[in-house]
């Protein structure tokens, strides 16, 4: 628990996103680079009294931009009560960070204490959610998820004369690019293109890791720029309005891994954030598209 500067910028913005990981989840990807919390259950057991209260202090003594809650599914229950008495007491966004694979009635449970949704949209081809994540059904239920998500809040509010500025309110959807299957991203970008058009704002990440060995001899190697450059032109030809990438370069996947044993799991610091996470091309996209129409 703490400020996390990896985010998008209008989540991270200049002070972090004051992220808290819930132990467990609900799909256990067989890559995730969190699979000392997501698969091996990696935590600390915390009352709700006591988690707010070390939610206040995080607050004292950082001016985070929201409440970042990471993979809280299976916790909604309490996700939901921690919510209110958040709330109540301080006047701060609070972040969905979740995997795209939610259902509709949990979505609607979650309407009135959400402001920003952050959904995965991992996977176009269903063989290959089925064969990673256990899930063929992973590409209906995360666009219907999707859908809700929008209905509930809108797009995410990018400003365009400052995309950086941290949002309030809205939807961003990420994808991950897997090596060795740049079609998946190549049709899940075509999917979210058509389904929700070129307002969406996107997020494209290449900080893929190899931390638990694959069948797949493809996945134990991180992104090459090659494949990156094939997944971000596709998108730019697309026209997508808000768009987000992490460039592939050295240093990215370990700058990204997390070490739950550690006090502070991430390394990411503001200069960090700054040279080497995610960058935009909001403001020359959009001029762009001005001028073509």
């Amino acid at each position: 628990m703490g400020p996390h500067f990896g985010e998008e910028p209008p989540i991270s913005g200049i002070n972090g996103s004051g992220t808290l990981f819930f132990s467990g989840c609900a799909l256990r990807c067989t890559y995730c680079q969190n699979y000392q919390i997501s698969h091996k259950g990696l935590g600390k057991v915390y009352e709700l009294e006591e988690l707010f209260a070390q939610i206040g202090l995080m607050l004292q003594r950082s001016s985070v931009h929201n409440i970042n809650f990471v993979t809280f599914d299976h916790y909604l229950p309490h996700a939901i009560l921690l919510s209110n008495r958040i709330k109540r007491c301080f006047d701060i966004p609070i972040v969905a960070n979740v995997s795209g694979y939610q259902s509709l009635n949990s979505l609607r449970l979650m309407e009135d204490f959400i402001d920003i949704y952050l959904p995965d949209f991992k996977y176009a081809d269903p063989d290959l959610s089925k064969r990673l994540s256990k899930a063929y059904n992973y590409p209906k239920i995360a666009l219907d998820a999707i859908y809700e998500m929008v209905r509930q809040k809108g797009m995410l509010n990018i400003k365009e004369d400052n995309p950086c500025a941290t949002a309030v309110k809205g939807v961003l959807v990420r994808h991950m690019i897997i090596p060795g299957h740049i079609q998946n991203s190549v049709e899940a970008l075509d999917m979210l293109f058509c389904e929700f058009g070129r307002s969406l704002p996107i997020s494209l990440m290449s900080q893929y890791c190899p931390v638990i060995p694959q069948r797949d001899q493809s996945l134990n190697r991180t992104v090459t720029e090659e494949e990156f450059l094939m997944v971000l032109g596709h998108a730019l030809e697309l026209g997508f309005l808000h768009l987000f990438f992490q460039y592939p370069e050295e240093g990215l996947t370990k700058l990204y891994l997390p070490d739950f044993e550690s006090q502070d799991p991430f390394q990411i610091t503001r200069s960090d954030a700054q040279e080497k996470t995610f960058r935009d091309l909001c403001p020359n996209l959009s001029q762009r598209l001005q001028r073509e129409e």
